[in-house]
């Protein structure tokens, strides 16, 4: 069976590769004409009932003309590429690419093309894929009409480049389209110059290694009344800075053991010839703790990709809200990141969404640990769930029986209808809500 799936996998890449050196390497007339040659090839088989032979052959030395003359190009050029720091998922952008010819000739005719970094995945990991679109799609079929192929991370359209004069840069603009979130890397700039019948181009391909973080695709929310309400928080002076009670004043004291060396009012020490340190009121403000599951099987899951999405959508409003978030998920381990009014920016919290991925190896109790350790400094909860069964009911009965208000929304597959199960939400219905795929950005706009 391995070797049958290597066999597989190496035709695959070969299909793939000779696809890409195709399009790459044919224009738009000559891959016409590539069509044309095999056709003729194919009716010219008969040659004593087809003339089909004959357009073959003089197809096929038109076609050899122009590729023979399209290998030669050894001009040179720089070029420097300005990228954005971010992109996000879905969302086109536009970038510049400045080129400059280092040859005393014009150079017209040439076409730019990113090079980015080959997205085709290792033996394995197209092996785990296969494996599981064909237990979730149908028996022995190794691929699925119509799903986007989870691998390539972004689409760069080909540009037109103007003339280049000697030492006279020029300036393109490169649309480019994310297709999956996390880190895209560019290999370098091909610079594509066609042969005089233009068929066939010659390729000048120039190092130029970089990279652009891509942000998850984010929805919009409605004015949404987070549960929970302004809870003390311990220590809060330095971690709420300006939300809520936070910085006011109360009075001068006795330094007692154990308060913070940068409560002390030096001017009143130096007067009194003792440690003065300033007191407090106590600092109460609001904080959420947004719940994301990350436990699925499946190597390549859109559910999971929409979860985090959702997850994205609530960190990006924090800002416009008086209270702090706390990001809870399970990778490699349990982490827990805050984002709010005076620490980390909103843009912070989707760099770390950027690049969560499912967790395969770590029991879903690790999850329900680091809540409820968490609990007692949060007002509320925000449970972004991939499914809807005994253990995640379980743990928002827990917080329930704590005191939280809990709202909870279950990423659901397209075509699923039927109703949650309310269990421990039976007392606020309102408060829990299915997502179908497909569907997300009508079924946000209802929340309230």
């Amino acid at each position: 069976m391995n070797f049958a799936f290597k066999l597989l996998y190496r035709a695959d890449r070969l299909f793939s590769w000779s696809k890409y050196w195709t399009l790459r390497r044919f224009t738009r007339p000559g891959q016409t004409m590539l069509g044309a040659v095999m056709a003729a090839a194919f009716m010219g088989l008969d040659t004593e009932s087809s003339v089909g032979y004959q357009a073959f052959t003089l197809l096929l030395a038109l076609l050899l003309v122009a590729v023979l003359g399209g290998f030669y190009f050894k001009a040179r050029f720089t070029v420097e590429r300005w990228l954005p720091r971010f992109g996000t998922v879905g969302q086109t952008l536009n970038y510049r690419i400045v080129i400059q010819s280092l040859m005393a000739h014009p150079q017209s005719g040439l076409a730019l093309i990113e090079d980015l970094a080959d997205p085709r995945p290792s033996f394995n990991d197209w092996k785990i894929y296969k494996l599981d679109e064909t237990k979730h799609v149908r028996p022995f079929r190794l691929n699925q009409r119509g799903r986007q192929n989870p691998f390539p991370f972004a689409t760069v359209k080909e540009v037109a480049v103007p003339c280049l004069t000697s030492n006279q840069p020029a300036e393109v603009s490169v649309e480019f389209t994310p297709l999956r979130r996390g880190i895209v890397h560019f290999a370098g700039v091909t610079l594509a110059r066609p042969d005089p019948l233009g068929l066939f181009r010659a390729l000048r391909i120039m190092p130029l290694p970089q990279s652009m973080l891509i942000l998850p695709k984010r929805y919009s929310l409605p004015p949404i009344a987070l549960p929970g309400a302004m809870k003390y928080q311990p220590g809060g002076v330095a971690l709420a800075t300006n939300i809520g009670q936070s910085d006011e004043f109360v009075s001068l004291r006795d330094y007692r053991r154990g308060d913070p060396l940068r409560h002390i009012h030096w001017r009143s020490w130096a007067k009194t010839g003792k440690p003065i340190v300033k007191e407090f009121e106590d600092e109460f403000f609001v904080r959420h703790a947004l719940i994301l599951d990350t436990f699925t099987e499946r190597p390549h899951s859109e559910a999971f990709e929409e979860a985090v999405s959702v997850a994205a959508s609530f960190a990006s409003t924090v800002l416009t809200q008086e209270s702090l978030l706390d990001l809870l998920f399970v990778g490699a381990q349990a982490y827990c990141f805050t984002t709010g009014r005076g620490l980390a920016h909103a843009d912070q919290m989707l760099e770390i969404l950027a690049s969560v991925r499912p967790c395969h190896t770590q029991p879903f109790d690790l999850l329900e640990q680091l809540v409820l350790n968490h609990a007692n400094a949060v007002s509320g909860c925000i449970c972004v769930f991939l499914a809807w069964d005994e253990t995640r009911r379980r743990l928002v009965e827990k917080l329930k029986i704590l005191g939280l208000p809990v709202l909870v929304l279950v990423i659901r597959q397209p075509g699923e209808s039927e109703p949650l199960n309310a269990g421990p939400m039976r007392d606020e219905p309102d408060r829990l809500h299915a997502l179908e795929i497909g569907r997300i950005q009508e079924q946000l706009a209802r929340l309230r």
